[in-house]
């Protein structure tokens, strides 16, 4: 069973209607037919609810939505990259990178970690890092 990496803009493409979401849709259908092992790190869980959370608050969402949104994330069945030492792995990953923030960086180290693919939304990530195993939606 493979193990995919997602960072929260790809998330987000399947939760709000943006552009790419029919690729990701397309994605996570693959994904779930071959039972693959989806996971990202523990900023993910922070990242996705504050996005819809602020989609409800400024009114791009209803409350319904946002509810309904969060519930999905939650049901979506994404486990955590546990690695004790991801801030470290991330920092150096940022600096190799030559990445302004870290933040990304979590991402790039829990699939380098967890030795898959990442999944992302952020073409700018993507192409900023050109690393063979960082795939764009």
């Amino acid at each position: 069973m493979p193990s995919v990496c997602v960072d929260a803009s790809l998330v987000l493409m399947l939760l709000l209607e943006e552009d790419g979401s029919e690729r990701a849709e397309a994605l996570w259908a693959r994904w779930q037919a071959e039972g693959a092992t989806l996971l990202g790190p523990p900023l993910l869980f922070a990242e996705v609810p504050s996005v819809l959370r602020g989609a409800v608050f400024f009114g791009r969402l209803r409350q319904e939505e946002g509810e309904e949104a969060f519930e999905t994330f939650c049901a979506m069945g994404i486990g955590v990259s546990r690695r004790a030492d991801l801030h470290r792995l991330a920092w150096e990953l940022a600096k190799q990178h030559r990445r302004p923030r870290v933040y990304d960086s979590f991402y790039l180290a829990a699939a380098q970690a967890e030795g898959c693919e990442l999944w992302t939304g952020d073409r700018r990530l993507a192409n900023a890092v050109r690393l063979p195993w960082v795939r764009s939606v």
